[in-house]
């Protein structure tokens, strides 16, 4: 055994890092790039494989015991990534086993990159209020989507400037074991805040691009409690 380090629980996190399933423009830019600026692609669903993704993995979640620990599930706001969070840890259309489910809240902090391509824009939030009732959008401020712009896109010191402001938010919360339901890059850059604290062997493993619907979990902790 090869133990380097000793942390006390209370100065840890359990962070499941998830990217929504296959969506229909991953489909369509993997035969044309240019799709992706596609106006028909507009907050893009998840495919019938990509649903199929997320009942896989709900249901290797419920027997590893994984879904009963999550206190507290973090999604982006837009189409695919609140229907895998709703897949992967609600109860919606499950009859059986309907035990307590985490809370599942909508934070504009997680969302895709923003600007240009139009599959990462979103719907109002009224709209999204009457498809996905169980999410919690009390903390988007902005009915309309007044963060993506068609003429400039989101440079990647931005994202990870916002995946640092989402960290530090949600070292605050008070839940132990939380799940995050976002993109790929955008979930690369929250694992680079850290990137430095990581040993160079698992650097590269741990911030390689998310293929869809995979999760990776993660321990942060708090330094100055130790």
């Amino acid at each position: 055994m090869d133990a380097r380090f000793l942390y006390p629980l209370e100065s840890c996190k359990i962070i499941h890092l998830l990217r929504h399933g296959q969506a229909l423009h991953n489909v369509e830019a993997e035969k044309d790039r240019n799709a992706l600026l596609s106006p028909h692609l507009f907050d893009a669903p998840l495919t019938e494989h990509g649903h199929q993704q997320v009942e896989n993995l709900h249901e290797r979640l419920v027997s590893s015991g994984v879904l009963k620990r999550v206190e507290l599930v973090v999604t982006s706001p837009l189409l695919r990534t609140m229907q895998t969070a709703v897949g992967v840890f609600g109860n919606e259309d499950r009859q059986q086993n309907m035990t307590s489910t985490p809370s599942i809240l909508a934070l504009e902090v997680a969302r895709d990159r923003n600007g240009v391509r139009p599959p990462d824009m979103r719907r109002n939030v009224s709209e999204y209020q009457t498809i996905f009732p169980t999410i919690d959008f009390s903390q988007i401020e902005s009915e309309e989507d007044n963060l993506w712009r068609s003429d400039v896109r989101e440079s990647e010191e931005e994202i990870f400037a916002r995946g640092l402001e989402f960290m530090k938010w949600l070292w605050k919360r008070p839940e132990k074991e939380v799940a995050v339901v976002s993109h790929g890059i955008v979930l690369q850059h929250m694992l680079y805040v850290f990137a430095n604290d990581c040993d160079k062997s698992i650097r590269h493993d741990l911030c390689k691009r998310f293929a869809n619907c995979e999760i990776r979990t993660v321990v942060i902790v708090d330094k100055g409690l130790v």
